[in-house]
């Protein structure tokens, strides 16, 4: 005895349900607010951990950049961790969140500065 397969669908379901899908994303409620658009720049910004400098990870000196964290990491009161690990935390997630954006350039710099890091705070 053969097993034979029914359907009992048309193809199209999969079309009709991904515009319905579609079409009940669009739809807003009068009483939600909008997510934040760049959350991850909102955590840079108003984060816990630490109150970074202005333009920290724009800096041309790997040695600029770990001592502005190193700064920044020691003079916060919010942190919940250790200095090192704070400092270290931002510029690992800063770097992640940027992603293949990143320059390659930008991202060695980066990546030098935690090096940079982990000599100023003795970690070697």
């Amino acid at each position: 005895m053969a097993h034979v397969r029914k359907t009992t669908h048309s193809r199209k379901t999969g079309a009709r349900n991904t515009a319905r899908r579609k079409a009940s994303t669009t739809r807003k409620g009068s009483n939600r607010r909008a997510a934040p658009k760049r959350w991850s720049q909102r955590v840079t910004q108003e984060s816990d951990a630490l109150d970074l400098k202005r333009g920290v990870f724009k800096l041309k000196d790997p040695r600029k950049i770990a001592a502005s964290l190193k700064r920044s990491a020691e003079h916060s009161s919010r942190r919940k961790t250790g200095a090192y690990r704070s400092a270290l935390s931002m510029l690992t997630f800063y770097i992640n969140r940027a992603g293949k954006t990143l320059p390659k350039t930008q991202r060695t710099r980066l990546e030098r500065a935690k090096v940079e890091l982990k000599r100023a705070f003795g970690k070697e």
